[in-house]
């Protein structure tokens, strides 16, 4: 959501009152309570004109009742509480107010990355692991850039083997996070870990870093290192890249090649290729791709791959980016 969006949610969210402001809430991400809450929070007059303009776009009926709270901090305390309980609005408001602190792996969500890493640094990696895998892949891979290189590579190692958590395993961190986490002893294992959580997770640390914990994984395990790779950046995810990534692939590669591989692609593929050619060379691909009869999906794949590799090759090269976070943020 950009400025202006979240200027007039928050705008719209005001003029409700706090008991519909919580069920809206109670529907959001963290992360966009967290925008949302600190978008109120700074707000101090709105024009009667503005809220009109906000709420007419929401719903007719709702204008007669676009009055702004007067204290702003309070209404943030107010609905969070109604919305989230105490515990976990209170860390958020903290967030959003400046405040406190409070435990527990629900409550790692709405930290911050630094506090989050912070808070694990001295922690056995099987345990960081055992937590991050259930915290958003951004936010994970947020957290472990902060990391030295020794721990970040030893806990992706065990993020990309776990096969599941046993709640007793949680016991060494502490008591409240092993009770947030594990709800008691009566939880069942949960299916979280594994190689497409560590392939989603090293795909948003950004090529510098990826290259570097890949890089040990092999020196540990070659299999599971390609089994990584193989779920970190499929041809499909090409559609992700920028316009002006995708044209600087089509510099590097063949015209043969790129016609095999795009007779597999999912159709919006096609076209992100196709939107970033001339209209002489995208007409005279699309004519190609038309007479071509049907393809081995061995071929397809092969040649997908030479996509991909030259993809790689240019993030490596810091002249693309592919995925997320930080300065080599993926897009």
């Amino acid at each position: 959501m950009d400025e202006e969006g979240l200027n007039n949610a928050a705008i719209f969210l005001m003029s409700l009152g706090e008991e519909e402001a919580a069920e809206v809430f109670k529907h959001l991400s963290p992360k966009e309570v967290q925008k949302l809450g600190e978008t109120i929070a700074r707000m101090r007059t709105v024009s009667r004109e503005k809220v009109d303009e906000v709420v007419q776009k929401f719903s007719n009926e709702a204008a007669a009742q676009s009055l702004l709270v007067s204290d702003t901090g309070n209404y943030v305390r107010a609905v969070l509480k109604r919305a989230l309980g105490d515990d976990k609005a209170g860390l958020l408001i903290d967030r959003i107010l400046q405040g406190g602190d409070v435990s527990g792996i629900e409550s790692l969500k709405w930290m911050d990355p630094l506090s989050v890493a912070e808070l694990l640094r001295n922690e056995h990696p099987q345990i960081v692991a055992a937590i991050l895998v259930h915290l958003d892949h951004d936010h994970a891979a947020s957290v472990i850039k902060h990391f030295t290189e020794r721990q970040r590579n030893e806990v992706m190692l065990r993020v990309a083997t776990l096969e599941g958590i046993q709640p007793m395993a949680l016991k060494d961190l502490n008591e409240v996070l092993f009770k947030v986490l594990a709800g008691g002893d009566k939880i069942r294992k949960a299916s979280l870990g594994g190689v497409k959580t560590a392939a989603e997770i090293i795909n948003l640390l950004g090529t510098n870093v990826d290259t570097a914990v890949l890089e040990s994984i092999r020196a540990h395990d070659p299999d599971l290192a390609q089994k990584i790779m193989d779920k970190m950046f499929v041809f499909d995810d090409v559609i992700k890249l920028d316009d002006r990534a995708i044209q600087a692939v089509l510099k590097e590669i063949a015209s043969e090649t790129l016609i095999v591989a795009l007779k597999g692609a999912m159709p919006e593929l096609r076209e992100k290729f196709l939107s970033n050619m001339s209209s002489r060379a995208a007409e005279a691909l699309r004519e190609d791709l038309e007479s071509r009869g049907p393809m081995r999906l061995s071929e397809v794949e092969a040649q997908q791959k030479e996509i991909l590799k030259t993809v790689r090759r240019l993030a490596d090269e810091g002249q693309i980016v592919i995925g997320g976070g930080g300065d080599d943020a993926f897009v």
